[in-house]
């Protein structure tokens, strides 16, 4: 209602409109912003209207006289309102805009889709529907004026509320006026409003990368923001593995842009009907935004907008592809990259061998090898950074990078949430995760590389050898507590002995760039011409101290300090004298207080030739101040002041303050004034002041074009300094692995040779983040896998005796040791896995239409699908999303087809005691195994709830008896009743299957008996006499009736009867 109530008084109090003359030319009216304000009272309202303004007062307003304010605004106030909304506005009476909404009506034409927030003197302004959302998310004030409903924010705050309304979802773009004051008086609009233009444009992937916003420690987190374009093409009744012989019916190419960073991402896959390998993509990258370039498919939009749902505020933008047919793509692309060609000079030969050329040309190399749907989509990615000015980072400066290769091992999106690799499964955060275990990162730059290490192990022995090496040597030097034979040092006489220094320097590197700015960020920032003055000079200088850090351990070519190949690679890297040189260049040209300061009038220190634009506009304000100072003189003799000088009081310079007594010339302006003395400016310093003021103007236009230039010239160098960060990135990552190396127990894998076969021999393995928890009170346990021996574990045990903990385990050592890293075990002898795959939990998702037994096969026809002999498969419990009978036989066919079509390495965890028949199937290739307890009485007895449990959590051969469901009924508190009654039905069903088996035995001893002796029966029927050959077959006839009706009736006391009967038959038969 207060709301309501604010509304009406703004529209009271508004500036009436007059009426508009008719239109003079067949121009189209602007729209009509649409605003409605209601404003309803309870009939003690109307009462309390009706004692304060008597109806002849009523009458009197309705008259054209004019009735006293307060009166018309009381009635206006009090007015209830009419049920029904007013027609439209004919064309007679349309609205009469103010300059400023005519420019607002003017830019949100032009820019539809963006939520904007024009600069209106100290304040930024929403407008119409933008002023609505803006309080909405805000929490902000909005208020009808004039036209518009309107909400404003200080200018000074616009960092905090741009990050809040970008967070929301939304695309916010920052209207600034284009002229200042001292500009806009010498030109030949003064009289016109100022002149307003989009000047930044933000969203959740741009932010980071945006001037004035991005870059600040008041930031987003380290956490990559990723814009990722996915286009498709349908690929049903193609042959193949792409069609649906191959299980697929789509082909989608997707681009994933990190525009702070920038880190550039492309790939092109086939994907089945449930978007599987789409869904790896995107839980592995999280993007921040969705560009989907239409037209999709069902199943894909589905999956990606149920992705950026309501809650995550991912930001969805659609945009068509039609006009990239027919090479059309690839002819964007082209275009991009002939008009930065253009932009650097291509005539000129130094470019031409410059070293940003030469990275062009690698990239408009790697281009032109990409998948048809890449192309497309990163022409689609191209376009939509246009709007934002990001496109270059996608020509000299992008890092262009395969979404998969050979060397590294792809998990599915099923592995990466099911084994809790990036992030917990109870509040999605990254804490008891494995990254957040192996995270002992100094760097925000070097977290997000571990991240990628950790969700992309490596598949080539040779490369996880190397960083094994870097890791012992940093940990060797360290002083690991492990001893140099668990980390694996390898005898060299000519190697000489490590530098104690090593650990020292490395750890001095990364502790102080962990002080500076996200320096990879930075440099981004700088390359996009976005980076101010001080963070340039916090992130130049952070590299060249790093680099002088490391040049003090005198890595060369041909030095043998180093063991480990990679670490003296990267140290070379981030340490070059080229890095070093263009790093101490660049800060000497500048003034690194000024800087700190944000002056660019006096930032850049400009040599003879260079920047004469910044030269001449500097001598242009050194004349104007000149000529302002010696006006003193001129006024020393008209006063006979000898001593008078100018003064400057609250920012205003160029006073001359005078006591009350002394007579000045008419024309002098009066500024201010105490007591005793006033202040004036002459006519003469008015002028010179504004001479000053427009001089001092043209200086900050030329200083702060100098500067951008400035920042363009980084280019060429930004791909040299992107490898540096790249190298302290991965120094520390492998300082990280190095500090993981130290725990107590940890180990280095040993991985044996390709040629040899598939095996995970591991001895006490434990869990690496549980045992962060027990301590230790953790029981290890260990694994043997071998593909030409047992290959298969099939694991039972009771409820929460840790049969899941124990399969996990074994995966997450496999990707730990594959990452690079030492793990926790006494011993670890592994093959190279290509990749792992897991069938883990329960769970549903209703919103894709998907049940939980759903869930469940679509993620076994994955893992079918896709897993090979270097494969690691676990399985946990299959089956139990449907009835018994079908979950069992579902469960038993699958492990079959992995033991016999696959061979993977397989764990595969149940409650079905009889899959573990198998093993008899699969002699020596598969094992049953089940995690032991302890019980006070005999399991076999009836009893299911009077013996207490003790779980050992340690892995023993044979089959698990019983699952022990009962006590688990009890830790989660359910009701006595129920927990009894269960009781009663657990032993009716266990006492009628223990009657069905022994009912069946007994039946299948006696069917057997007469074909085995069938022969022998004959003969003595025949000695027999004939009576008695009679009375035996009706004897014999009536027993098999009894038992084929036992057999065939489903009644237990019937049956049991029936089968009585037939025993007594049977007793006299064999009596006769």
């Amino acid at each position: 209602m207060g709301k309501q109530k604010q509304q009406v008084i703004s529209r009271f109090f508004a500036r009436k409109a007059k009426s508009p003359s008719p239109p003079s030319s067949p121009r189209s009216n602007p729209p009509t912003p649409k605003i409605s304000a209601t404003a309803t009272f309870s009939p003690s309202k109307r009462r309390l209207k009706s004692l304060l303004t008597p109806p002849r007062k009523l009458q009197k307003l309705q008259e054209p006289s004019s009735p006293s304010l307060h009166q018309r605004f009381l009635h206006k106030f009090l007015e209830p309102s009419s049920p029904q909304h007013p027609p439209p506005p004919s064309s007679s009476t349309r609205p009469t805009y103010t300059p400023l909404e005519q420019q607002v009506l003017h830019l949100r034409a032009k820019h539809p889709d963006v939520l904007l927030m024009v600069e209106v003197g100290y304040r930024y302004r929403f407008f119409g529907q933008d002023a609505e959302n803006a309080a909405r998310v805000l929490g902000i004030y909005a208020h009808m004026d004039h036209n518009f409903l309107t909400a404003s924010i200080p200018t000074f705050r616009l960092n905090v509320h741009v990050r809040r309304l970008v967070s929301a979802g939304y695309k916010v773009g920052v209207v600034r006026q284009t002229e200042t004051a001292a500009i806009k008086a010498h030109g030949s609009n003064r009289s016109a409003p100022f002149g307003r233009g989009l000047s930044a444009l933000y969203t959740k992937a741009t932010l980071e990368a945006a001037p004035e916003i991005g870059g600040g420690e008041d930031g987003c987190s380290g956490e990559s923001n990723y814009l990722l374009c996915v286009v498709e093409k349908s690929v049903v009744g193609e042959k193949g593995n792409c069609g649906v012989e191959g299980g697929a019916d789509v082909r989608i190419g997707i681009v994933a842009v990190e525009i702070s960073t920038g880190d550039v991402v492309y790939g092109e896959f086939c994907d089945g009907f449930l978007r599987s390998a789409l869904e790896a993509v995107v839980v592995n990258l999280s993007p921040a935004e969705l560009l989907l370039g239409d037209p999709l498919s069902k199943q894909t939009e589905k999956l990606l907008l149920d992705f950026a749902g309501p809650a995550s505020n991912v930001r969805v933008e659609r945009v068509s592809r039609d006009c990239f047919t027919d090479g059309g793509a690839l002819s964007e692309i082209m275009t991009l990259y002939d008009n930065v060609h253009v932009d650097g000079q291509p005539d000129s030969l130094q470019n031409k061998n410059s070293r940003e050329h030469k990275s062009q040309q690698l990239v408009i190399k790697e281009v032109l090898n990409m998948p048809d749907l890449s192309v497309q989509a990163l022409a689609l990615t191209i376009r939509h950074l246009k709007e934002f000015g990001f496109e270059r980072i996608l020509c000299s400066g992008a890092s262009l990078r395969p979404l998969s290769n050979n060397t590294e091992m792809t998990l599915s999106a099923n592995t990466l949430q099911q084994l809790e690799v990036l992030k917990n499964n109870n509040d999605g955060s990254e804490i008891g995760s494995l990254l957040q275990i192996m995270n002992h990162t100094l760097t925000i730059f070097g977290s997000r590389l571990l991240r990628q290490w950790v969700s992309h192990p490596l598949c080539d022995r040779t490369l996880i050898s190397a960083r094994l090496h870097a890791v012992s040597e940093i940990a060797e030097c360290m002083g690991s507590c492990n001893g140099t034979n668990n980390l694996g040092v390898e005898d060299d006489l000519n190697v000489a002995i490590m530098q104690p220094e090593l650990a020292n320097i490395l750890s001095l590197v990364l502790t102080t760039l962990g002080r500076a700015p996200d320096i990879q960020r930075g440099i981004t920032r700088i390359f996009h011409c976005t980076a101010s003055p001080s963070e340039f000079v916090a992130v130049i200088q952070a590299i060249l101290s790093a680099g002088k850090q490391l040049q003090q351990l005198n890595i060369g070519e041909g030095n043998n300090t180093l063991r480990s190949n990679l670490l003296k690679r990267l140290i070379l890297t981030a340490s070059s004298d080229s890095i070093i040189a263009n790093a101490a260049k660049m800060l000497s040209s500048l003034n690194t207080d000024s800087a700190d300061q944000g002056d660019l009038t006096k930032l850049i220190t400009a040599s003879e030739g260079q920047f004469p634009e910044v030269t001449k506009a500097r001598k242009d304000v050194k004349l104007a101040v000149q000529q302002l100072d010696s006006l003193i003189d001129l006024y020393r003799k008209l006063l006979k002041m000898q001593k008078l000088e100018f003064i400057t009081v609250s920012g205003t310079t160029h006073l001359i303050e005078l006591s009350t007594d002394v007579k000045v010339p008419s024309n002098w302006a009066k500024v201010n004034s105490t007591k005793k003395t006033i202040r004036y400016h002459p006519p003469e310093v008015v002028t010179e002041l504004d001479r000053l003021s427009l001089a001092k103007e043209e200086l900050g236009v030329a200083c702060r074009a100098a500067w951008n230039s400035f920042l363009r010239d980084f280019s060429k160098h930004y791909a040299e300094f992107q490898a540096a960060v790249q190298a302290l990135a991965a120094l520390d990552c492998l300082y990280s692995l190095a500090i993981l190396s130290r725990n107590k127990g940890y180990v280095r894998p040993v991985f044996v040779h390709d040629q040899e076969p598939v095996q995970i021999q591991i001895c006490s393995g434990r869990h690496p983040v549980l045992e962060t928890t027990l301590q230790e009170n953790f029981v290890p346990n260990d694994t043997n896998l071998h593909a030409d021996g047992e290959y298969c574990q099939i694991v039972t045990g009771p409820n929460m005796g840790g049969k899941s903990c124990y399969v996990r385990q074994v995966a997450l050592i496999a990707i730990m040791a594959q990452v690079g890293s030492f793990v926790p075990a006494s011993s670890a002898k592994l093959h190279v896995l290509d990749s792992i795959y897991t069938r883990m939990g329960a769970s549903d998702s209703i919103q894709e239409g998907r049940s939980t037994f759903l869930e469940e096969l679509s993620e076994t026809s994955h893992i079918l699908h896709c897993c090979t002999e270097h494969s690691l498969v676990i399985i946990d419990e299959l089956g139990r999303g449907t009835s018994t009978h079908d979950g069992m036989a579902i469960a038993h066919a699958t492990l079959h087809y992995l033991l016999k079509q696959k061979r993977s390495m397989v764990l595969f965890v149940t409650h079905y005691p009889k899959i573990a028949s198998l093993s008899t199937e699969f002699p020596g290739s598969v094992a049953a195994y089940h995690v032991s307890h302890l019980t006070s009485h005999d399991a076999s007895k009836n009893s299911n709830l009077d013996h207490d449990v003790t779980y050992l959590y340690k892995l023993a051969p044979g089959v698990s008896e019983r699952s022990f469901g009962f006590k688990v009924a009890q830790l989660a508190q359910l009701p006595s009743h129920c927990i009894s009654r269960a009781l009663v039905m657990a032993s009716k069903l266990e006492a009628l299957v223990d009657s069905r088996m022994h009912s069946r035995s007994g039946k299948e001893l006696l069917l057997d008996t007469p074909v085995i002796s069938q022969e022998q029966e004959q003969e003595q029927l025949m000695a027999q006499p004939h009576h008695r050959l009679q009375e035996f077959g009706i004897a014999y006839k009536d027993f098999y009736l009894n038992l084929k009706a036992a057999i065939q009736d489903d009644d237990c006391a019937k049956s049991f009867q029936l089968l009585k009967h037939a025993r007594s038959i049977a007793k006299k038969l064999i009596g006769s």
